[in-house]
């Protein structure tokens, strides 16, 4: 049964559609061992009460070999129909043209909010001296800034022309070598960067987070990166929040043991605090100090960049979740996270555990918040006793891997 958008919220039934796409490489792997899970979760919660439809799209490799395009028109219909999708990776053709089939979707379907949990799990060995201290959100706008694929090789026409035009119409003469420089354009809007800063203070008052941080490079790009802080603290007058800035009037007024009263205050009133950091200093504060931070919004570059090395700081992306959503319409596709891996590719290896964390973000999204918390606790479980796949430093099989998964949700 169909998924529906009413009044602003998404009304599930017992028996919802749900479209996936399996992926490439090592997709075909982990995607069908993660359904196991899924569907052992809900059958586990809701006695046989509730069930999930799966209904198999096509995009990338495959989608190529049986209708000659990477990402079929029908696809982009059914998941616009159906508003939930899950997917396995996805490959990015090589050469001219298709730039990624990820961004694409990301784009057709404006889905402005890639939404990245990053937690620590008790087991997994991680490069840093206290992974537990990262538990952030991070929310990475996505369709705009240089994502958006407006760009110009050296020496083509195209790229000659814009050179052309900044220098004649605009008196730009700061490229250094105009006559072979490719060429891109960053757009950053109001409208885009507010309502993804808007996602990010709802999920922030809804889950009790205490913190909201935007990360910009505002410093050097002013009206782009530094658009963006403006309208992202214009958003913050929309919500009870305690600012830095606040924060320091407080200190500089009424001494610091009074300013941090205050704060606290503001806090328990369920008044969150509102910062900035500029990016490169963000990526340190991330090593030195994480446990300062709770939800983050940024740009689509910035937000590449610290997803991922918050992802490396828990223990490596392939144990990262991903979320691709529009607040507003109420699509959503949920990802792993990491690359097709074909070198792994059919040798039941993988890890899955990027996908499962990826329906556990569905499941919440859904509003089936139990079966979350039963997969969640039953992956935390296994990891918990160093049951691991090879990329952890394991020799459970992907099959083995899910097997033990499933025995905890069953012995709950």
């Amino acid at each position: 049964m169909k998924i529906e958008m009413k009044n602003g919220k998404i009304v599930v039934p017992n028996e919802p559609t749900i479209a996936y796409i399996e992926g490439d490489g090592v997709g075909h792997d982990i995607f069908p061992e993660a359904k196991r899970v899924f569907d052992a979760a809900v059958a586990q919660v809701f006695s046989g009460k509730r069930k999930i439809e799966w209904r198999k799209l096509l995009a990338g490799g495959e989608a190529f070999e049986k209708t000659g395009d990477y990402l079929p028109e029908g696809t982009l219909t059914e998941i616009s129909e159906a508003l939930i999708a899950i997917k396995g990776p996805l490959m990015t053709p090589i050469g001219d043209g298709f730039r990624s089939i990820n961004v694409s979707l990301r784009q057709k379907l404006d889905l402005f909010a890639c939404v990245r949990p990053v937690e620590y799990f008790a087991g997994i060995d991680a490069p840093v001296k206290a992974p537990e201290k990262v538990d952030m959100m991070i929310f990475r706008e996505n369709t705009e800034d240089i994502y958006a694929g407006i760009e110009f090789a050296s020496g083509s026409a195209e790229a000659a022309k814009l050179i052309e035009f900044l220098a004649k119409e605009l008196d730009v003469h700061k490229i250094r070598f105009p006559e072979r420089s490719a060429i891109g354009v960053k757009p950053v809007s109001p409208d885009g960067t507010k309502r993804l800063v808007r996602a990010a203070f709802d999920y922030a008052l809804q889950q009790g987070k205490q913190r909201v941080t935007f990360v910009h490079k505002g410093n050097i790009m002013k009206f782009t990166e530094g658009g963006f802080r403006k309208w992202a603290y214009e958003v913050a007058e929309e919500y009870p929040t305690f600012t830095k800035l606040a924060y320091e009037q407080l200190k500089n007024e009424q001494g610091v043991h009074i300013a941090d009263e205050a704060k606290e205050k503001a806090l328990a009133e369920r008044r969150i605090y509102v910062d900035d950091v500029i990016a490169d200093n963000f990526l340190q504060q991330i090593v030195l100090n994480p446990q300062n931070f709770d939800v983050v919004a940024t740009l689509n570059l910035n937000g590449d960049y610290i997803s991922d090395a918050l992802a490396a700081q828990v223990g490596g992306i392939g144990i990262a979740p991903g979320a691709n959503i529009n607040y507003q319409t109420g699509h959503a596709i949920f990802e792993a996270t990491h690359g097709t891996a074909p070198d792994i590719a059919g040798l039941n290896k993988a890890n899955p555990s990027s996908l499962l964390l990826s329906g556990v973000m569905m499941f919440e999204y859904l509003g089936w918040q139990s079966v979350a918390d039963c997969i969640k606790k039953a992956l935390a479980q296994t990891l918990s006793e160093k049951q691991f796949t090879t990329d952890l430093g394991g020799q459970l099989s992907t099959s083995e891997f899910v097997d033990l998964i499933i025995e905890n949700i069953q012995a709950v």
